[in-house]
């Protein structure tokens, strides 16, 4: 199957601001308490439902990973950028990292008790962010939770520089009940929303949704 255009360029661009990515957001987590709140709730969630592993699809360079197994639960990184990878798992050489598409996972049904997808349905059209939320779905276990971040609003942003590299992104600013909307359609339930204003270094409104596969169906 011939592979989306989208797809291509945001691997190709990721591939090219790897490094330089890494370093400017480095520290990022430090400087937004309300990220780091969202996070510690997920970790509470996860352990509480003992569902299994945890996925972090989208990891780029793998500070949430890291983040995520410091707060004690078992974590693994997945994203579509080889160099994003490489240098994630230079960094956390004790934590697994594998290159891969979130439309696409190589999960095992059922297999994960919790996602974090971190701003990594930011460049993904609107319309096909369906077909991401019904693989979220199939790999989660029952019971299992879901943490989604992403830019708030409604319209599109270029991107022909970035991290001091030319390149080539759409980012996709996205409402919070159109995305909800999409979750429920999938088979997921939205447990919490939170719109936070522009922080640190910042654009715009951020977004994080909590949500839960049910445990019955």
């Amino acid at each position: 199957m011939t592979e989306p255009t989208y797809v291509r360029t945001t691997r190709a661009s990721y591939d090219t601001v790897a490094a330089d990515y890494a370093e400017l957001l480095r520290t990022e987590l430090g400087h937004r308490p309300l990220d780091r709140a969202m996070l510690a709730a997920f970790v509470e969630l996860v352990q509480a439902s003992d569902a299994g592993p945890v996925a972090d699809i989208g990891c780029g360079p793998g500070r949430v990973t890291g983040h995520l197994q410091s707060l004690g639960l078992t974590a693994r990184g997945i994203d579509l950028s080889p160099e994003m990878v490489a240098v994630a798992r230079k960094t956390y050489p004790d934590l697994r990292f594998d290159v891969g598409s979130m439309n696409a996972l190589d999960l095992d049904d059922g297999s994960l008790g919790g996602i974090v997808a971190w701003y990594s349905i930011i460049h993904t059209p609107p319309e096909l962010l369906p077909e991401v939320f019904a693989e979220f779905h199939r790999v989660l276990a029952p019971g299992g939770h879901l943490l989604l971040a992403f830019k708030a609003g409604n319209e599109i942003r270029h991107l022909d520089h970035a991290y001091g590299h030319a390149l080539a992104l759409d980012v996709y600013w996205l409402e919070p009940e159109r995305v909800a909307e999409l979750l429920n359609r999938a088979g997921l339930l939205v447990d919490a929303r939170l719109v936070r204003e522009a922080g640190w270094k910042d654009a715009g409104p951020q977004a994080f949704l909590m949500v839960r596969k049910p445990a019955h169906p």
